[in-house]
């Protein structure tokens, strides 16, 4: 039986959830189903941030006879915790069989939709906690009432995330939708999601990140980020064959929302792709792992953070600021909109709209009536 060992940890100083064992494929490509979980090289570990949610979302997402979770160093923590929520204590009561078949049952109905395993796994966990609280109160599963005092209780008060809340909104509508009943009977309204403006990198601040990266790896990745648009998850799914240097495109398979497109092979691009390749000799995705697989999340994000430091910028950039600073500085030289909207993949011209709100170009065609009066 594989150990999953969690205690406290110490990471940049905030308090962390630390996940260890010993190296397994399985495990760790299990794992990575989850939202929100890192990996730290300095701890030399995955992490989460340290909360009973968190644990509990690992011991019911590790739940296999091949598995175990040992969990004894956070007893002082989990107990402290529980002290502060006992609102919600009851959600830690087991549930009864008859519903575990169901959410099961639920499960496959969701995967048969074809939803994103990341999707399915928070919808389902998410509604075995509803399950849980109507089972405690005694209430109604499918009552208005019974919802708005579980998004009240045990989202509102603890002050959880608004998109914690949609996705909570989400899942039980699914639900609902799975067992045959109207979830529009019972309006919940979804809470206002908060608009914000994308971080973007001028042409300078990237030619400066880009002189500080020596490591042609690195270098490659992120300039794929940003030469082709593409989110992380889409440049480290890539595979070799997926680079067309006859047509100067790249293919973007099944990508958020399931669909394919191409987008742009950049020709100075293609350069440093062609010396990272003689250098590293990847097997079958673009960009490897240590050990195969496909290159993580964190590495990446690591990269660029140190590149940021380098430079001097200290702008909270990540790497999907890359991809806005792709389709801004697309829509600076006047492309059209509509082909940014398919570069990137977007199903509505809405998402892509946001950009017309950063660009340069039109605020400086703008008078400043300041500057008028002296």
């Amino acid at each position: 039986m594989k150990k999953i060992t969690l205690s406290t940890a110490k990471h940049r100083t905030k308090n962390v959830l630390s996940i260890r064992f010993a190296y397994d494929e399985e495990l760790k490509k299990h794992l990575k189903n989850l939202d929100n979980v890192f990996w730290s090289s300095t701890m030399r570990c995955f992490y989460m941030e340290r909360s009973l949610e968190n644990i509990g979302i690992i011991v019911t997402h590790f739940k296999n006879p091949k598995w175990t979770v040992v969990f004894s160093k956070l007893h002082s923590f989990i107990d402290k915790s529980s002290v502060s929520e006992k609102r919600n204590s009851h959600l830690i009561a087991n549930i009864p069989a008859s519903h575990t078949l169901d959410l099961q049952k639920f499960k496959k109905w969701l995967l048969q939709k074809r939803l994103s395993a990341s999707t399915v796994y928070t919808y389902v966990d998410l509604t075995t906690i509803y399950i849980r609280y109507a089972l405690s109160k005694k209430a109604d599963l499918f009552s208005k009432k019974t919802v708005a005092a579980f998004n009240y209780d045990y989202i509102f008060i603890p002050n959880k995330s608004i998109s914690y809340q949609n996705q909570f909104i989400s899942g039980v509508k699914k639900f609902f939708e799975y067992k045959g009943y109207a979830y529009e009977a019972i309006p919940i309204e979804r809470p206002r999601i908060e608009k914000k403006l994308p971080i973007i990198l001028s042409g300078n601040e990237i030619k400066v990140i880009f002189s500080t990266i020596t490591n042609l790896k690195h270098k490659a990745l992120l300039s794929l980020l940003y030469s082709a648009g593409l989110r992380i998850g889409e440049a480290i799914a890539l595979e070799i064959t997926d680079i067309d240097s006859q047509r100067m495109l790249i293919h973007v398979r099944q990508a958020k929302g399931k669909k394919d497109r191409y987008t742009l092979l950049s020709t100075v691009f293609l350069k440093i792709l062609r010396d990272y390749y003689v250098a590293y000799r990847p097997k079958k995705y673009l960009f490897e792992g240590q050990n195969g697989g496909t290159y993580s999340y964190t590495s990446a994000q690591k990269v660029l953070k140190n590149a940021l430091f380098k430079a001097g910028i200290t702008k909270k950039a990540t790497l999907h600021s890359l991809r806005h600073s792709f389709a801004t500085h697309l829509l600076e030289k006047g492309t059209d909109i509509r082909y940014i909207q398919e570069l990137l993949g977007h199903s509505s011209p809405k998402t892509t709209m946001i950009y017309t709100q950063v660009t340069k170009t039109s605020l400086k065609k703008i008078k400043n009536p300041f500057d008028d009066l002296f």
